[in-house]
């Protein structure tokens, strides 16, 4: 506490973390169903324009339209991916159009907002959507300002996780060291690559399509359900 003038100005105290976290200088967080619950239900919004995508694309019904959009999500970890291999869309015209939904499910997370400010070190969000979709979310949960940057799709060269490019990319675009950095993340697959560079890892199992895919221990630090909750933990009391 220090004195300014007759004033007494509180200081907050920096958080001394716990192994494996007191080493992490840069903190890197996945977008959708990580820093705001998967029971929102948000990405079914996507999913269904996904599918609509797909049948406009291919002249299809439904049902072959969500063969389709299953098969490329599970064989190349995006839809888009798969889209793109195959038939060779325009990955800035899909993300635009099945990313044109509202956000009203999203709720403003001011417990997460305080997590993040008290967070010691820079956070990034790293995810396979595009960035202006990914700064919406952002926003609307309140958090837009807690980031260094947001590395999108784009900025991973249209590779999305688990692909390890995007991860290299991200650490040598932002002199982010692996054996210093933690990656938090719904999908336990994407925490494969961070593993096999250093970083430390965070699996946010909260009910994600195929979250658990891949759910080894070897390559996941910490299972966690909720990131403003675990924040609470890893910081302790806000005094």
């Amino acid at each position: 506490m220090l004195t300014a003038g007759n004033r007494l100005v509180r200081t907050a105290m920096p958080a001394i973390l716990p192994p494996p976290f007191d080493r992490v200088r840069d903190w890197i967080f996945d977008l959708d169903n990580c820093l705001y619950p998967a029971s929102t239900g948000l990405f079914a919004l996507i999913d269904e324009r996904m599918g609509a995508y797909i049948q406009q694309l291919l002249c299809c019904g439904p049902k072959e339209a969500r063969r389709v959009q299953k098969t490329h999500f599970h064989a190349h970890g995006t839809t888009l991916a798969g889209l793109m291999a195959e038939h060779e869309i325009d990955p800035h015209h899909f993300l635009a159009d099945v990313h044109d939904i509202t956000l009203d499910r999203v709720a403003p997370d001011e417990r997460l907002v305080r997590g993040l400010g008290r967070l010691p070190g820079r956070k990034f969000v790293f995810t396979n959507g595009d960035a202006p979709y990914a700064r919406r979310v952002l926003e609307r949960i309140g958090v837009h300002d807690q980031f260094e940057h947001l590395h999108d799709i784009h900025a991973s060269e249209l590779r999305p996780k688990p692909d390890p490019h995007g991860y290299r990319l991200l650490c040598d675009n932002f002199g982010i060291d692996p054996a210093h950095a933690c990656l938090i993340e719904d999908m336990a697959q994407n925490l494969r690559p961070a593993k096999a560079l250093g970083m430390v890892t965070v699996w946010v199992d909260n009910g994600s399509e195929r979250g658990n895919h891949d759910a080894d221990p070897g390559h996941i630090d910490l299972t966690i359900a909720d990131v403003g909750e675990w924040l609470d933990d890893l910081l302790g009391e806000d005094d």
